[in-house]
């Protein structure tokens, strides 16, 4: 019978490999709780509408990348390709909104993208997400900016480059939009990629996002957003930076950086490294204050947040990540199975963590998996252990010290 395989742009993460995901998770509970965000665990599955509203209709992620099916009721559904859009559902069906509150909320979890699969970049990923509503203040971006900044320092990466713009407002995006129009008529249409000649008529702003060289290129003289920000937001961005800069992030400003969801209003990041080929995005997000209004909430609730790509971040991660193993309980003597079973439970529920022998082996093979495994004691339990009550205690580190004492007396 043939073997099934996995589906393509999916992997399998075994514990060294989850490891690094746990670590990850574990950090950011830590770091976000601290800046008093809670977590919050939104379906996979939704119904399509809902990121066709948040997303945008004329985004890549709509247009090409979703996976999206009917049920057997004909309802149409989606894998969610991202967390935001989720997140402000169950806000807004919960009615969690109030005047002048703040909620403030992180997830984890697998997000799904019908993409080429390289490094860094597969069709089922995992992010890490955070979001804050009803904070409109200048103070809340600089204070997720800098929660993001302390969560990937605590992880250990260092090598990273903050990039900032601001995507500006409905009262001051239109006028934009119609200068980049103006300059994109200029050009010649058939150089443009095909993505690009499609986004002229539907999503101009999506053209600065192409990553095609080319493209970048004859758009490289076009006008940008912040020489046209409305006074509000020009200050609003102002005062991100000043906060930003006081508080000692390094950042370099991005003019050309429009990220690649329509929802985005006012302050936009990325985080990006060189570490890792040609994808270097391994975090970001802006400020999004139409949001909740459109998918049925009440208006101008702000809301503001980020997101960072766990594939991405575990490329650069350095060191090793085995679970930390306290103890290995090692079978010599096969008469002794019942015995070492039981000793290696009361040690788990003193506080420790370890494995057990279940069949018997020569001792250098139980010592060879000891050491594989990173054990700190290797309980030996052989013949002589079995017929007189006792174990034997091998210090796995400083010198391989060992010692035989009386079971029962062990836990005293």
């Amino acid at each position: 019978m043939a073997k099934i395989q996995k589906i393509k742009g999916v992997a399998d993460l075994f514990p060294e490999d989850s490891a690094r995901y746990a670590f990850m998770e574990k950090t950011a509970r830590d770091v976000f709780s601290s800046y008093g965000y809670g977590e919050l665990r939104v379906p996979i599955l939704e119904k399509t509408e809902l990121f066709c509203r948040s997303i945008g209709e004329e985004t890549d992620v709509v247009q090409k990348e979703m996976y999206t099916f009917p049920d057997r009721k004909g309802r149409s559904l989606t894998m969610r390709p991202e967390a935001t859009a989720g997140i402000v559902r169950a806000y807004v069906e919960n009615k969690i909104f109030q005047p002048g509150k703040v909620s403030k909320y992180f997830t984890f979890g697998p997000m799904f993208r019908y993409e080429r699969p390289q490094a860094g970049r597969m069709r089922q990923f995992h992010q890490i997400d955070s979001e804050v509503f009803g904070a409109a203040e200048p103070q809340a971006d600089a204070e997720v900016l800098l929660m993001l900044s302390s969560f990937l320092s605590k992880i250990g990466l260092e090598k990273l480059s903050f990039e900032l713009n601001s995507l500006g407002c409905p009262e001051c995006r239109p006028k934009y939009n119609q200068a980049l129009k103006d300059f994109l008529s200029s050009l010649d249409r058939e150089q443009l990629c095909e993505d690009c000649q499609r986004r002229m008529d539907t999503n101009p702003l999506r053209v600065l996002d192409c990553k095609s060289r080319n493209c970048k290129a004859l758009t490289e003289k076009a006008p940008t957003l912040p020489d046209h920000l409305c006074g509000e937001c020009r200050e609003h961005f102002d005062t991100v930076i000043a906060l930003i800069d006081e508080a000692g992030l390094k950042y370099t400003l991005n003019p050309r950086l429009v990220r690649g969801l329509d929802y985005y209003q006012r302050t936009a990041f990325e985080v990006t490294s060189g570490d890792i080929g040609a994808q270097t995005a391994v975090a970001g997000g802006g400020r999004y204050d139409g949001l909740v209004e459109s998918l049925g909430g009440p208006k101008k609730v702000p809301a503001i947040g980020f997101a960072c790509g766990m594939e991405r971040l575990a490329m650069l991660l350095q060191g090793e990540f085995e679970p930390a193993t306290d103890f290995y309980v090692a079978l010599v003597d096969e008469r002794a199975a019942r015995e070492a079973l039981i000793f290696g439970e009361k040690l788990r529920r003193s506080g420790l963590k370890g494995e057990v022998g279940f069949t018997a082996k020569s001792m250098k093979a139980q010592l060879r998996y000891a050491n594989k495994i990173n054990a700190q004691k290797c309980f030996i339990f052989g013949a002589d252990e079995y017929e007189n009550g006792t174990v034997t205690i091998k210090e796995m580190t400083d010198g391989g010290e060992q010692a035989t004492v009386v079971r029962d007396e062990y836990f005293k």
